[in-house]
């Protein structure tokens, strides 16, 4: 069951979010699959991370349950723009950002343009660099919806192949697909060849090499939608203040997979600089 959010106004998209906690202010920015919602990324980190900060959750325009405006046509623009206004419609001056695989790149993107806005940056399982299309992810972008399309792609995400006989989470997947609008703006986002669209994700070194923000790459090793020879191995070498954590048996769903380890890795990064500033 998808727990409730609340919605704001954002430029005229009423934009469907999730907010809990107090202090230093966090936005989760979730990926790309189909069915997915803010919710369905972040439900097993909430509880711990909003113990420790002002937790903000959209869903990004054209998934879950934000507005999709008619006749909208879906870009890596269209996305960061909603992010942007986002975080000026909640008041917030800066965040601190999560991004997920396409959620990282819609991060990377956002402290490309407007490095006033972020603080400290993680991406997890994230593009944002240029890379090839893997045959993972043209799955999960070409999903049509069945239960057992659903089944394969949860064997793509995840390490445990147990979670693909799991038919409570698949059905649950597999139902949030197939909710009214879902399918529909989803398959228009990424259609064949799906290189191009990864392409446009993608900032280039040198914009890589200028951006200023600590980062954290996080990566599961046998990620198949993302792997991460292409990927956080490589933006890890170029942001020049980057580190890069790597989770052994662990395939692109680490918030879920590595659930524990993920949060303690996200806020001893968080608050380092809370640290060497009492020192």
């Amino acid at each position: 069951m998808v727990e409730q959010g609340k919605f704001i106004d954002v430029k005229g998209i009423q934009t469907h979010y999730h907010e809990a906690g107090q202090g230093e202010p966090l936005l989760l920015i979730h990926g790309s699959g189909p069915g997915v919602s803010a919710w369905a990324n972040w439900r097993l980190a909430f509880p711990t991370l909003s113990e420790h900060y002002h937790l903000y959750a959209p869903d990004v325009v054209g998934f879950g349950y934000t507005e999709r405006p008619e006749g909208q046509e879906y870009s890596i623009d269209v996305w960061v723009n909603h992010i942007i206004d986002f975080i000026g419609a909640i008041g917030e001056r800066k965040v601190s950002v999560i991004g997920n695989s396409f959620g990282g790149a819609i991060a990377l993107h956002l402290v490309n343009r407007r490095p006033d806005l972020v603080n400290k940056l993680i991406l997890m399982g994230s593009v944002g660099n240029k890379s090839t299309l893997s045959d993972g992810l043209d799955a999960v972008w070409g999903y049509t919806p069945s239960f057992e399309n659903m089944k394969n792609l949860i064997k793509i995400f995840s390490y445990d192949q147990s979670n693909a006989e799991n038919n409570d989470l698949v059905e649950m997947r597999y139902q949030a697909s197939i909710q009214e609008g879902f399918q529909e703006a989803f398959s228009s986002m990424f259609p064949a060849p799906r290189q191009r669209h990864l392409d446009a994700m993608a900032l280039s070194d040198d914009e890589l090499k200028s951006i200023q923000a600590p980062v954290l790459l996080i990566h599961g090793r046998e990620d198949k939608v993302i792997p991460i020879a292409e990927t956080s191995w490589e933006i890890a070498q170029l942001i020049p203040n980057a580190h890069l954590h790597v989770f052994p048996n662990c395939g692109h769903w680490v918030q879920i997979e590595k659930t524990e380890p993920f949060i303690h890795q996200v806020i001893e990064f968080l608050n380092q600089r809370k640290t060497a500033d009492m020192v």
